[in-house]
């Protein structure tokens, strides 16, 4: 996402972006960001256990197999930071071995206040560790992050999940290489990307049988008439997950089953729902291992290892800011 100079442009709000995203001619929308309240943080951690999500396994078992090898052969006086870190369930595996060598900083940067505390929670017993949470955007917070660190050594930035794969592949290069213009030469960034696989297997993965899914996609209409004031009726609206073949992603819709009207009070809004229209609330792009090379060079990064899952398509790249 941009980033956002404070005196030069004003803060764009939830009302803001519900007013840019639904009052269209075109495809509705809503920022995936906003799935990601205290109820939607919740719902998310359910998924990442579900047996048809395989990407939370996945990044899960190569922190597990790997990083005990290269978190130990990082330099003295390293921190971490992390963009979007929920729980820090998986950081863990990193975060263990690091604080066993030495006193460590962590930065976990997230929108969502509760994923903070329970990322504290989930982590407070390290010893040698100190996590200081950013409740921030992600180029906010990692630009506070890089204020905090310690001058003698590197800072290894985190971004697993496959959160790029939530930019449009043109937007995610614009990300990365705002990212490294917030990093030192010799910081590190640890990239994990879901890579295409079968669409059977994409579409369960986001539409699963126990309806987890469709729960966290809905919440995000709740979430609306809790905040906003909205008149959103969640029974008249259905969960689809979409593979998009040319575009490589998967997509998340909410479907209005009849025609209706929608008013959201403190946003100002009226619009007019049909039946069979839909609100897209995320795009989840997929990529090819060759991929993730040319990115990181072209976003300002060498990559020195990467590694993939066996079981599930899925990669991650440690990659050095050139």
């Amino acid at each position: 996402m941009p980033d956002m100079i404070p005196e030069q442009q004003p803060t764009i709000t939830f009302a803001d972006d519900l007013r840019a995203g639904l009052m269209t001619s075109g495809q509705r929308v809503l920022p995936s960001k906003y799935l990601y309240d205290e109820v939607g943080s919740a719902l998310f951690e359910v998924i990442c256990v579900l047996h048809e999500y395989g990407l939370t396994r996945a990044d899960t078992r190569l922190l597990r197999s790997h990083a005990p090898s290269w978190v130990s052969q990082l330099p003295p006086h390293t921190c971490v930071a992390e963009l979007g870190s929920g729980s820090s369930k998986k950081t863990r595996l990193i975060l263990e071995v690091l604080a066993q060598k030495q006193p460590t900083a962590f930065y976990p940067i997230d929108i969502s206040a509760a994923a903070l505390t329970q990322c504290e929670r989930e982590l407070g017993d390290i010893p040698n560790l100190v996590v200081s949470g950013l409740h921030k955007e992600y180029l906010p917070g990692l630009r506070e992050a890089t204020t905090r660190r310690q001058a003698k050594g590197p800072l290894l930035l985190l971004f697993l999940g496959s959160t790029i794969g939530n930019f449009d592949r043109t937007a995610g290069e614009k990300f990365l290489i705002s990212v490294r213009e917030l990093l030192s030469p010799g910081d590190l960034l640890l990239l994990s990307a879901d890579l295409v696989k079968s669409e059977a297997d994409l579409i369960l993965a986001y539409d699963d049988v126990a309806g987890v899914t469709a729960a966290f996609n809905k919440n995000v209409l709740a979430r609306i008439n809790r905040e906003l004031g909205g008149n959103f009726d969640l029974s008249l609206f259905a969960h689809e997950a979409r593979w998009n073949t040319q575009a490589r992603r998967v997509e998340m819709h909410l479907r209005a089953l009849e025609d209706m009207t929608i008013t959201v009070q403190k946003a100002q809004l009226q619009i007019e729902l049909r039946a069979g229209e839909t609100i897209k609330t995320e795009d989840s792009y997929k990529f090819e291992r060759e991929e993730i090379h040319a990115i990181a060079q072209r976003s300002g990064f060498s990559c020195q290892q990467q590694w993939l899952d066996e079981e599930w398509a899925f990669s991650q790249s440690l990659l050095i800011a050139c």
